[in-house]
């Protein structure tokens, strides 16, 4: 990978695309951004091109594409809401696909998720089984990054998990809590897909963390972490999901789905894989203690 190249990251203004951006601009390559959030703060002070993201003008996402050695793909959305949904973000990600081939994009680095497959039930695993076979046939090289969960100074998982620590007197779990998670730092993955970038070679790789935790055991780190030790108890999944709706009207958020929920239970954040990540959550969570879960971070706010 030749040192003022031009890359494209999809919403380098949001979370994991400013960390990928941030790297490449280290690196010395020229980086632009399609992101339909053109009003959000410019962390890199204009050293990023920012062009709109509008994936009904095919045209201009080409022209937007033209002449990039590698795309970062870093769009999709978490759950299905009145102004948006997975089915078009499926919808919208082929067209990205299609504009990339069309303007000769060298490599795409695509993030995916654990565990994908066109016949899940739950349709956020679907939906991300058929992009990934889409760009496979598309002929254009890849790289495919499956992380599980992400963490990092903008969290939101790992954040609100900490925020409804502190501020009730006990938590739940769906069932048992025995399902499994991979957490990795948000920069480790930036990191990765910087890396996939350079290469010719088509791959996919489960990008997962250092740590395996258990649901129940993670809950219990954040808790002894910011000395917020509270009783975990075991829930139906139905009444954690309804707990989670009442929270969520409180905040204005979606905090969990029931899909989401039942992803967890199917252990479909955890892959028998080698890590890919090096950042420790549990080091990373004794060095942001005292910030971690004072705020809400609000899904629904960010995305509208």
């Amino acid at each position: 990978m030749k040192t003022g190249e031009k890359h494209v990251v999809t919403g380098a203004f949001s979370y994991s695309g400013k960390y990928i951006a941030q790297r490449l601009l280290d690196a010395g390559h020229r980086v632009t951004t399609i992101t339909n959030r053109l009003n959000r703060p410019d962390y890199f002070q204009g050293k990023v091109e920012v062009k709109p993201l509008d994936f009904s003008n095919h045209k201009q996402l080409v022209d937007s594409l033209r002449g990039a050695a590698v795309l970062y793909n870093t769009y999709w959305v978490r759950f299905n809401h009145v102004t948006f949904s997975h089915s078009q973000a499926v919808e919208n990600t082929l067209r990205l696909f299609a504009a990339a081939q069309e303007a000769g994009v060298r490599k795409l680095v695509h993030i995916s998720i654990t565990n994908p497959s066109e016949t899940s039930q739950l349709e956020y695993f679907r939906g991300k089984g058929q992009l990934e076979r889409a760009l496979k046939e598309s002929g254009l090289s890849y790289a495919i990054l499956r992380p599980a969960v992400l963490f990092g100074k903008e969290d939101i998982l790992i954040n609100n998990m900490a925020w409804v620590m502190r501020r009730f007197p006990v938590v739940g779990v769906f069932g048992d809590g025995s399902y499994r998670l991979q957490p990795i730092y948000v920069d480790d993955l930036a990191r990765l897909a910087v890396e996939q970038g350079a290469g010719s070679e088509n791959t996919i790789i489960n990008a997962i963390g250092p740590e395996t935790f258990t649901y129940r055991e993670l809950l219990s780190m954040i808790g002894t972490t910011i000395g917020k030790c509270r009783p975990i108890m075991s829930t139906p999944p139905w009444l954690g999901y309804l707990c989670g709706i009442i929270i969520g009207r409180l905040v204005g958020d979606t905090i969990i789905t029931f899909e989401e929920i039942r992803g967890l239970m199917a252990d479909l954040l955890y892959v028998n894989d080698k890590p890919a990540g090096t950042t420790r959550l549990t080091e990373w969570m004794q060095e942001h203690a005292d910030t971690l879960g004072i705020a809400y971070a609000n899904e629904l706010a960010r995305r509208i």
